[in-house]
């Protein structure tokens, strides 16, 4: 396969991609999404923050407070040009508007603290605006863990099923560029680093209930790093089922 005149390495293909429009509460899986340069359209675009943190990272996420993962965004708006929830479920099951004052009380509750809804129109991210993770890898954590893993535990916006099935194959991506599908003008990410891991992959998508197991595998396993980050250098479309492909040049 080429890629103009560059030959290019298939890897494996898409098989999930996932947005999470608000940071730490549950994603959405989609069939197609458009990578833009902030990340997936939709993603990580509100997130709750800490009144009072002065700190460089004031945002409540779900290691301060695991049950935000219970926390489920529905509905679309598009006003603003890319996808995002107008309604959040609650664990109990009521649905409220995602900018209603008692879905920031209710949070702040059983945060502690006070809180406040923000809406960043580049987005809320830890390291980079895309992170993917392999299939195999998340196979090979749950084995060593002896754990069915859940993907959503590792909250990845790219899921690839790879050809080879070697755990953390990923971390060989560092410092290349993956691009998506077969077009002319596919979208391309260059991949920046491997993703340091905290005790969120403990925790159960559905449960918010802890696991210690899972963040000691991947610190016996990998030096706690599975899966990476990536930013966004071709802008397009993504689906499941597209190829993932590597310029040849850069294979060592």
């Amino acid at each position: 396969m080429t890629y103009g005149d560059i030959r290019m390495i298939h890897l494996g293909r898409i098989c999930e991609v996932v947005r999470y429009p608000v940071k730490s509460m549950a994603g959405i899986a989609t069939d197609s999404a458009f990578l833009g340069w902030h990340g997936l359209d939709g993603d990580r675009r509100f997130a709750f923050r800490c009144s009072g943190d002065a700190s460089g990272f004031p945002w409540l996420s779900a290691s301060r407070l695991p049950e935000l993962l219970l926390y489920h965004p529905f509905g679309l708006d598009e006003s603003t040009g890319e996808p995002l929830p107008t309604h959040i479920r609650t664990p109990d099951g009521s649905q409220v508007e995602i900018g209603r004052a008692e879905l920031r009380a209710e949070i702040a509750e059983r945060f502690g603290g006070g809180v406040e809804l923000m809406k960043l129109k580049h987005g809320i991210f830890d390291e980079a605006a895309v992170s993917l993770i392999s299939l195999a890898t998340i196979a090979g954590i749950g084995r060593e863990a002896g754990l069915d893993l859940d993907r959503r535990r590792f909250r990845a916006n790219i899921v690839v099923e790879t050809e080879r099935a070697e755990l953390f194959r990923e971390d060989e991506w560092v410092g290349r560029t993956l691009v998506f599908g077969d077009s002319d003008l596919r979208p391309a990410v260059s991949v920046t680093q491997r993703d340091e891991r905290c005790m969120m992959i403990n925790l159960d998508p559905d449960t918010a209930a802890q696991d210690g197991r899972v963040m000691k595998a991947v610190v016996r396993l990998n030096e706690n790093t599975a899966g990476v980050y990536a930013t966004v250098v071709r802008s397009g479309t993504i689906r499941v089922g597209d190829r993932v492909s590597v310029f040849s040049d850069q294979l060592v």
